[in-house]
């Protein structure tokens, strides 16, 4: 591969990965577990930004219940993140020759 080819590859990648990350930044999934009684919020980077409980849940006062819930919620939103992640990948990466397909480590 000539270099004029391969820093046009690069030029290419750079341009990806900055609307990629601009992306990645305006991520939010939703989750929610147990019929809605917990549910959760999490952004791009996987972050959890908001935790939502119905009251109900602590009138059983079932420790275990509210953990199996909340796993559920979180697990379902990180999820959701990656499939999100996997389809902007996808979509950004679809055009350029050599870049589609191409799993980003420490993404997914």
């Amino acid at each position: 591969m000539e270099v004029k080819a391969l820093q046009q590859m690069l030029s290419q990648f750079r341009q990806v990965q900055e609307k990629l990350e601009k992306q990645i930044g305006e991520i939010s999934v939703e989750a929610s577990s147990g019929g809605g009684m917990v549910t959760v919020k999490m952004n791009g980077q996987k972050q959890l930004t908001e935790v939502r409980i119905e009251p109900d849940v602590f009138k059983s006062k079932d420790q275990e219940m509210l953990q199996e819930l909340m796993l559920a919620a979180v697990n379902e939103a990180t999820r959701r993140v990656d499939e999100e992640l996997s389809k902007q990948v996808k979509d950004l990466t679809g055009g350029l020759p050599g870049l589609a397909g191409m799993k980003i480590p420490g993404m997914f």
